[in-house]
């Protein structure tokens, strides 16, 4: 008998338009489930959306993964609660009856980080991945196949956190691995601007074919 999915305090709001691909909803630290919901809205209208909240607390402040330090990661839970999370998106895409379409991430910051190791350790459970403000979280090897899933990076020009390096090592990982990546530099820091609305817009409507 297998262990049953495990469960994540989570908001999902249904599809309200057909055809549009689910968005799997993946906060910074601090964050909650509900932070990203407008932006998603404004993303890509009338998507499905599935937004966990991160199970690790630092300071109180809700995570996907434990950290040691300031871009210092602990890999052993980072790649655990990899798993735990995109077990707990499959069986989500099953109890919302979310279709044969698998979700596409949006995330940001460590949210960024963890769907960037989804694609790395659990390449099948997403079908593409908006990268806000992301780091390399890992590098497997061997290195999966992506067989060519989209993935949008976008990167601060003054991130404190991230550096220009960090971002484009990402970017070439997953180059490797088979996905099709776009790299693309915001004037701004580690917070999002309305920049970052217009380049996702438009690369969720070029998954989806919608303008």
């Amino acid at each position: 008998m297998s262990a049953p999915a495990p469960e994540f305090v989570h908001r999902f709001v249904p599809a309200t338009r057909p055809g549009m691909p689910p968005l799997l909803l993946l906060h910074g630290t601090g964050g909650t489930e509900e932070d990203l919901l407008p932006l998603a809205e404004r993303l890509l209208p009338g998507a499905a959306m599935l937004s966990p909240r991160g199970k690790v607390l630092e300071n109180g402040m809700p995570r996907f993964f434990r950290r040691l330090a300031e871009g210092v990661f602990d890999l052993d839970d980072l790649r655990q609660r990899t798993h735990e999370l995109a077990d707990f998106v499959i069986e989500s895409r099953r109890t919302y009856d979310l279709g044969d379409v698998p979700p596409v991430a949006v995330g940001f910051s460590n949210g960024a980080n963890i769907a960037a190791a989804m694609l790395l350790l659990r390449p099948v459970t997403l079908g593409g991945a908006l990268l806000l403000r992301p780091m390399v979280p890992l590098e497997p090897d061997p290195l999966p196949t992506l067989d060519g899933v989209p993935v949008q990076v976008n990167a601060g020009l003054v991130d404190p956190i991230v550096t220009s390096v960090q971002s484009e090592d990402l970017a070439d990982l997953l180059r490797r691995a088979g996905a099709r990546v776009s790299l693309e530099w915001i004037r701004g820091g580690h917070g999002l601007t309305p920049a970052d609305v217009e380049v996702g817009t438009r690369f969720l409507s070029d998954q989806t074919g919608s303008k």
